[in-house]
Parts: structure tokens; sequence; C-alpha cells
């Protein structure tokens, strides 16, 4: 469970990230915000890589050059990404109120990309590495 709640945290972190770029890009650049989404996609998922490499999946670090795992990182989060970006553009195409305020999109995409997410950083990016794992190596 712990690692979930880490997981969450920045995802968090990177909701933040991603909403506010996509609205400073569509409110200040006055960006398309189907293109403004991509950009905050990036630097949202960047700064969570950081996140899970540092707090998460913190005992994997190190199972790759951290060019590769990021590069690996990306590729995994393109899954949930797609699952994010096609709630959020069907929202934004749908709703006035969210192509007013795009990051409300980001919020729902969000949330319903975050399981494919978890499950794809977990298996393929930092390597397995289960729940409890690092507890189990001690008692043995």
């Amino acid at each position: 469970m712990r690692r979930i709640g880490l997981f969450f945290v920045g995802g968090l972190i990177g909701f933040v990230v991603d909403a506010g770029v996509v609205q400073a890009l569509v409110s200040f650049v006055d960006l398309d915000p189907y293109l403004g989404r991509l950009i905050s996609f990036t630097c949202a998922a960047t700064v969570t890589w950081v996140w899970n490499r540092h707090t998460t999946f913190a005992e994997s670090r190190g199972l790759h050059r951290w060019h590769i795992e990021w590069a690996r990182w990306m590729a995994a989060m393109t899954g949930g990404a797609l699952v994010n970006y096609g709630v959020y553009a069907l929202a934004v195409f749908e709703s006035p109120l969210v192509r007013a305020w795009p990051s409300l999109g980001v919020a729902l995409g969000s949330l319903v990309a975050a399981t494919v997410n978890y499950t794809s950083a977990q298996r393929w990016v930092f390597g397995g590495v289960r729940e409890g794992a690092e507890e189990s190596k001690l008692k043995y």
C-alpha cells in the first residue's frame, strides 16, 4: 500500500504540472488545447518519472541507465496517456466548460488512466518489483 500511496502522490504532482502547463499555454499563449496537452503531458511525465525513480520505486533505481529508464517510462506512460488524452479530448470536444478550463479535462483523463500507468510502471519500467518485495528480502 505504501508504494501505491507514493505513486498517487507522484500522480498529484504530475497532475499539477500537467494542468498548470496546459492551462497556461491555453490562457496566456493562446495555444490550441489539444497541442498544449501534448506539451504539458511531456512535462508532467518527466516530473513523475523523477518522483517515482527516487521515491516510489527507489529500490529499483539503477536497473537501467537513467536515459534508458526515462525512455522506458515515457513509452510505458504512452498507454495511460492514450487513455488519458482520449478522455481529455472527448471532454474538450463535448464541453464548453472544459474547453475554457482544460485542466478539468486533465483531471478526468488522469483519473481514468491512473491504473494503466501504475501497472506499466511497476511491471515494465521498474523491473516488476512488487509491493513489500524489499521487506521479504530482509526476512531471508
